[in-house]
C-alpha cells in the first residue's frame, strides 16, 4: 500500500457560499471598513451586477468606488491603474467582483499597497512579505477560482510576458460564492471558463504531488462540471447547472491551490502572453492534445476521469478507458462552441517555438505526469495549431 507522505492542505479564504450569498455583502464586509473599491470589468459593469452589492454595502454605510478598467489578460499597467484609485480614494478593503482578471488585479493592487514596488517585482512563488489589503471576492464566473487560491497572473505585454505571483499573502479574505452572480454570463464565457475549471481539476488529479485530499476534490469537480457545463451553456438560467458548476470549480480550486497543474497551463500562459488568447480558450483549446500525451503517464487516473465524465468504461482495458478521457473532452468542447483550433484565435504559427521555451520554464512541467522536453511542448502545440 502506498503511505502518503506529510503535506498541508489550505483554503486561505473563509467561503461563504450558497444561492444568495451575495446578499450578505454588507454584513461579512462590515468589520472590514468603511471604504471599498469596487474593481471589476466593463462586461459586469455593464450588466448592472455590480448594483446589489454597492447597495449592500451601503447598508452597513461603506462608501464605494468603482474601477471598471478590467481587461482579459490583465496587465502591469491595469495594476498600477487600480492601485492608484485604491489610494486616491483611501480605501480600506477591495472587493473584486468578476471572473479572474478582475480578481487577480484586486489581489495586486491588495498587495502592492502593503508590499510597495511593482507586481513584476512578485513573480514567482513565496516572494511577498506582508498581508495584502483584505479583499473580498465575488467571482462571476465559474473558471478561474481566483476567489480561493493563493495565485495571480499578470501580463507584461512590452515583453510578451505573462506571469504568475503565488504567495498565502496574496489569498482574498472572504469569498462569496453565489451561482446566482453567473446567471448573466454569455454561452462562449460560460463554455471556456468551464473548461477552465475543468483543466483545473484533471490536472490538479494527474499532476505528482496530488494527494489524497486534493484527489477527492479533483475527481469530484470533475464529475459535476462534465454533468453540467453542457446544460449551463444551452440555458444560462438554469439555476441547477449554475449551482453545480460553481460547486465543480470550487472544488477544482481548492484542489489545484494545494497542488499545481501540469502542461496545459504551462503552454496556455504564453498564448495569453503572445496572442492575448482568453486563458479559458487557450486552456480549452489545448487541453484534449495535453491529456492525450499524458494518458502514458498515469494510465489508471486517466481511466478514472474517463469514468467521472460518463464514458461507460465495463469491459475495457485500464488504457483503452484511459484513452476515453481526451475523447470525452473533446465531445464535450464541441458541444459547448469550443473554438477547434489555435490557427482560429489569432495563433500564429511562427511564434510557437518561442511559446515552447517559454512553457518549458514553467514549474507545471515539473509536476506533469509525462516528463516532457521542449520537442514535445513544440508538438503539442503544432498539434493544436
Amino acid at each position: 500500500m502506498e503511505i502518503q507522505k506529510a503535506s498541508f492542505f489550505r483554503v486561505p479564504p473563509e467561503v461563504f457560499y450558497g444561492i444568495g450569498a451575495a446578499e450578505k455583502m454588507g454584513e461579512l464586509a462590515k468589520p472590514l471598513g468603511k471604504k471599498a473599491l469596487i474593481v471589476t470589468d466593463p462586461g459586469v459593469s455593464g450588466a448592472g451586477l455590480l448594483d446589489e452589492i454597492k447597495a449592500n454595502l451601503k447598508s452597513s454605510e461603506i462608501q464605494t468606488e468603482v474601477f471598471d478598467e478590467v481587461e482579459p489578460n490583465p496587465s502591469v499597467e491595469t495594476v498600477e491603474k487600480g492601485l492608484k484609485a485604491f489610494k486616491h480614494f483611501e480605501g480600506d478593503f477591495i472587493v473584486a467582483v468578476g471572473g479572474g482578471s478582475p480578481m487577480d488585479v484586486a489581489k495586486a493592487v491588495a498587495t502592492l499597497y502593503t508590499n510597495g514596488g511593482r507586481i513584476t517585482d512578485y513573480e514567482g512563488v513565496g516572494k511577498v512579505e506582508k498581508p495584502s489589503v483584505p479583499v473580498i471576492a465575488i467571482p462571476t464566473t465559474a473558471g478561474t477560482g481566483s476567489e480561493v487560491t493563493i495565485n495571480l497572473v499578470i501580463t507584461d505585454r512590452p515583453n510578451r510576458h505573462k506571469f504568475p505571483v503565488i504567495d498565502k499573502n496574496i489569498a482574498a479574505k472572504i469569498a462569496i460564492v453565489d451561482p446566482v452572480m453567473t446567471l448573466t454570463l454569455p454561452p462562449a464565457i460560460t463554455a471556456a471558463t468551464g473548461l477552465d475549471a475543468l483543466t483545473h481539476a484533471i490536472e490538479s488529479y494527474t499532476c505528482t504531488i496530488s494527494h489524497p485530499v486534493s484527489e477527492i476534490l479533483a475527481l469530484e469537480g470533475i464529475r459535476l462540471m462534465g454533468a453540467y457545463l453542457r446544460q449551463a451553456v444551452a440555458n444560462g438560467k438554469n439555476l441547477e447547472a449554475r449551482d453545480k458548476m460553481m460547486t465543480g470549480c470550487l472544488m477544482a480550486s481548492m484542489a489545484f491551490s494545494n497542488t499545481r497543474l501540469g502542461n496545459v497551463h504551462a503552454a496556455s500562459t504564453p498564448l495569453g502572453g503572445y496572442f492575448d488568447v482568453p486563458h479559458g480558450v487557450a486552456n480549452a483549446i489545448l487541453l484534449p492534445y495535453v491529456m492525450e500525451f499524458n494518458v502514458l503517464g498515469d494510465p489508471q487516473k486517466f481511466s478514472h476521469i474517463a469514468e467521472a465524465l460518463g464514458e461507460d468504461i465495463y469491459g475495457m482495458t485500464e488504457m483503452e478507458a484511459a484513452y476515453k478521457a481526451p475523447e470525452a473532452i473533446r465531445k464535450l468542447s464541441d458541444d459547448v462552441g469550443i473554438p477547434k483550433s489555435l490557427r482560429v484565435v489569432g495563433v500564429k504559427e511562427e511564434g510557437i517555438e518561442d511559446m515552447a521555451k517559454e512553457a518549458m520554464t514553467s514549474g507545471n512541467i515539473l509536476v506533469n505526469p509525462r516528463a516532457a522536453e521542449l520537442e514535445d511542448m513544440i508538438s503539442l502545440y503544432r498539434a493544436a495549431y
